[in-house]
Parts: structure tokens; C-alpha cells; sequence
């Protein structure tokens, strides 16, 4: 079974976790520290910024179905090209703290440029920004699932508004929630549910309708490797006993 394969089975089954080191994450050692932790813990993927030299690193280290998050469509041809399993146009969760804003069309454009450029097909992730309308994320997830996009990853929406610390983020966490319940009841295409996702959110994205979490900060933002290993634990238990349910169930 080939990498991106048992993570496209853990996704039908919907107990997929994928642990994300951070777009904007250039600390080598912070990165294999989240990979190490994931690999242990027995997550379904790890995603990681699109630096040429950190991907070749990490390839070089993991057997892990590897996501690679860029907005640049060049990035994520060159990660394809140094050995990602997949690719995200998106996690733009980050670039909103920086001033950037992201519409519907602008989320087209980069993944018609990405097809384009990309010479073999490859998985392929997008995430649906959290700040667009819901009216708008269904379009742009109907679009997408029309031009065979593989997955989709919701966001919450951030704003300088929102309240610091935990509460800012169980905020944030109910966005997300909310646009994967409407995004789940309008495209038969599976969603990851990603922002503010962790040990205590993860049961609700199950419910709410996702085959997929994506988790971050919850592990990355970890200065020990044992507390990145436990919590990594937990989530996938969570999803693993949400899969069982499901089973029970058929």
C-alpha cells in the first residue's frame, strides 16, 4: 500500500488525523520533533511548510503520507517534485494574522494555476477560508469537488476582534465546526476539519460531519516531545473510536 493510500483509508473510514507543523514553520527542529511525535502516536499524515530544504529533510526521515501547505502554486509543484504525498493550497490560517485576505475567486485561480503546473496528479487539499461567506464556501466546495479536488479543509475565521487565549480559540474551533456541519450537507467530498482542533474539540469535527481532523497548535506550539507524543495519542484514539462507532453502525 502506497503512503497517500493508507491515509485515503483512514479518510473512508473517517478517522484521519493529520498533524500539521505549521505553514509559516521554518524551525527544523521544532518540525521533526511534530513529525517523530505523529509518526509514534500513529496519525494518518503530518503537513509541513513548502521550504525545498525542509521537505527533502522530512521526506528523508518520515514514511508518512507527507502534506505540503502552500498558497504559492510553484511551491507545491516543487514539493510534488521532492517527494510530497500530497498537497494543500491553503492553511491560511496564518497569513490572515498578517494582513492577507482570501476570496473565492482568489481560491480558483491558485488551484487552476496548481493543476496546471503540476505534471503528474497527485493528491490535493484545499482549504475553504473561513472568512468568505458560508454561501460562498458551498459554491467554492461545489466548484471544487466538480474540478476533482480530493479533500476539503475548513477553517474558523480570524479576526483581531476575538478573544485571546483559550476562549478566543474555543471561538474560532465553533466556526469551524459550524462551516464543516453546512459544508458536509452540501458535497459528498470529505472534509478536514482543522482550527482550534484538539483533544476537546476533535469529538464534535467527527460529528459535525468530518472523515478528517487537522490538528496544529495543540502539538506544535508543545515545548516538550513527550506532552506532543501524548496529545497526538489522544486524537487518534478519538478518531480511531469514532471509526468504530461508524463500523458499528453499517
Amino acid at each position: 500500500m502506497s503512503r497517500i493510500e493508507s491515509f485515503k483509508r483512514d479518510l473512508e473510514a473517517k478517522k484521519a488525523v493529520k498533524i500539521i507543523a505549521g505553514i509559516d514553520n521554518f524551525d527544523i527542529e521544532n518540525i521533526k520533533k511534530v513529525v517523530k511525535s505523529a509518526e509514534q502516536a500513529g496519525a494518518s499524515a503530518v503537513d509541513i511548510c513548502a521550504d525545498a530544504e525542509i521537505v527533502k529533510e522530512i521526506r528523508s526521515m518520515t514514511e508518512m503520507p507527507l502534506f505540503v501547505s502552500s498558497i504559492v502554486p510553484e511551491e507545491l509543484a516543487k514539493a510534488v517534485e521532492l517527494g510530497a504525498d500530497a498537497i494543500e493550497l491553503g492553511n491560511f490560517d496564518v497569513l490572515y494574522k498578517k494582513g492577507a485576505s482570501f476570496s473565492k475567486e482568489d481560491v480558483l485561480s491558485l488551484v487552476k494555476r496548481t493543476l496546471e503546473i503540476i505534471d503528474e496528479k497527485v493528491f490535493f487539499s484545499v482549504t475553504v477560508p473561513g472568512e468568505i461567506s458560508i454561501a460562498d464556501q458551498i459554491e467554492l466546495a461545489r466548484e471544487l469537488e466538480a474540478m476533482g479536488i480530493d479533500l476539503i479543509q475548513t477553517e474558523g475565521h480570524f479576526s483581531k476582534e476575538q478573544a485571546e487565549g483559550v476562549r478566543g480559540l474555543m471561538e474560532r474551533a465553533e466556526l469551524t465546526l459550524s462551516n464543516t456541519i453546512e459544508l458536509s450537507r452540501n458535497v459528498e467530498m470529505p472534509i478536514m476539519t482543522a482550527t482550534g482542533i484538539n483533544p476537546t474539540t476533535a469529538p464534535f469535527a467527527f460529528a459535525a460531519g468530518a472523515s478528517a481532523i487537522g490538528c496544529g497548535s495543540c502539538i506544535n506550539k508543545m515545548n516538550s516531545e513527550l506532552s506532543m507524543l501524548a496529545t497526538a495519542k489522544q486524537l487518534v484514539e478519538i478518531a480511531s473510536k469514532n471509526a468504530e462507532k461508524i463500523a458499528a453502525l453499517v
